[in-house]
């Protein structure tokens, strides 16, 4: 439950009803928006309904009866595949980040927020070029946390990785060979991070047991307590995290 000092608490949810279905929004308290906000989550979770400092109950259900026709219509027009776009919604790091574009010519791609505080990537350049830049960018943080949390559980069981690697891969979110050379899809960044570093330490226990062995499972687990959950989490959302860019 989401509570406000002095006021009544408000549900997690509210369903409105339409002429073919109830619709459920998740209601957020947020203290430094400025605004009620109606938005459709990158991880497919369903409708968000932020409420600001001051809100209630009330006013969140008639905004959101004011906005439902908007949100059907972007519900059932949604697009299976985000190209990147300013405007667009990703989920960095699991937590969902707009794309803002700065109206610089030059600079780099750095996080920020929206004036209504909702986190941002601020990206500079044409708009035509702002797909490919927040795809580096996002590349180049994958590697940098993967690296890292690689090598932490690398040096937790005492073994040597020769060599990291982040591609674009469609049927694993990982692989280690013999010669102790990992690589890695680089849409785990788009994950929450338990999942990032359960996949690391998956791929690194594979530096001791090439195998998948109850031995390895162990390991894995002694690595990365999260093992059993983020496995599941992969599986139920995995697929989601390959319609963007």
């Amino acid at each position: 439950m989401l509570y406000r000092a002095g006021k009544k608490s408000l549900p997690e949810h509210i369903d409105i009803q339409t002429e073919t279905k109830d619709v459920r929004i998740r209601l957020r308290a947020n203290p430094r928006a400025q605004r009620y906000l109606l938005r459709i989550p990158a991880d497919r979770s369903g409708p968000v309904l932020t409420v600001p400092e001051g809100g209630d109950l009330a006013r969140a259900e008639k905004f959101a009866r004011q906005h439902i026709s908007w949100l059907v219509e972007r519900l059932q027009g949604r697009p299976d595949h985000v190209e990147f776009l300013p405007g667009d919604i990703v989920p960095l790091r699991g937590e969902d980040h707009v794309i803002v574009p700065t109206g610089k010519l030059r600079g780099l791609v750095s996080i920020g927020e929206t004036e209504d505080g909702y986190p941002a990537l601020m990206v500079p350049g044409a708009d035509d070029h702002i797909p490919r830049k927040v795809t580096s960018w996002l590349k180049e943080q994958a590697r940098k946390e993967l690296t890292q949390r690689s090598e932490i559980h690398a040096r937790t069981i005492g073994k040597k990785i020769t060599g990291i690697s982040v591609r674009d891969t469609r049927s694993r979110w990982g692989s280690c060979a013999s010669n102790g050379r990992i690589s890695y899809s680089w849409r785990l960044i788009l994950a929450p991070p338990d999942i990032l570093d359960y996949v690391a330490a998956h791929e690194v226990a594979h530096l001791q047991e090439m195998n998948h062995s109850a031995r390895f499972w162990r390991l894995c687990e002694q690595l990365a307590p999260q093992t059993p959950t983020a496995r599941i989490w992969l599986k139920q959302n995995g697929q989601q995290l390959h319609g963007f860019g």
